[in-house]
């Protein structure tokens, strides 16, 4: 979108997303797991119900602490486009693919994540 070639810089702007991306999910994931193990020790008899508000509940501790990361990463790099100094060609093909990503990283792990996570409690459940 922004007319920037394949490049180097940009595969390194992808590495940066990917990691922080991985961060975002592997934090989720804790949480997620935390809330269920807490719900298993509360209940005697877990239902899927039961595991559904606890996968609930503990994505909803996640939505300020991810936004606040999101906010803060974006604020941080909006700047490099708007800068036109030395090696401000190659900062922006560094940036965009993390501002892009940005924007969808966290929307896959708040919602994603937590679906999946739901199926494969309700699976266990099953079994």
């Amino acid at each position: 979108m922004l007319g920037h070639s394949v490049s180097v810089a940009t595969g390194i702007g992808f590495i940066a997303l990917a990691g922080v991306a991985a961060e975002f999910g592997v934090v989720m994931l804790i949480y997620l797991n935390e809330s269920v193990k807490q719900y298993q020790a509360n209940s005697a008899n877990p239902t899927a119900e039961g595991f559904k508000k606890a996968i609930h509940d503990g994505a909803v501790l996640r939505v300020r602490p991810k936004a606040m990361t999101v906010t803060v990463i974006i604020a941080g790099l909006l700047p490099l486009f708007w800068g036109g100094g030395t090696g401000s060609e190659v900062m922006q093909r560094i940036a965009a693919p993390m501002v892009g990503g940005m924007l969808t990283a966290p929307l896959l792990s708040m919602i994603v994540l937590p679906a999946l996570y739901w199926i494969r409690c309700r699976w266990r459940l099953s079994k």
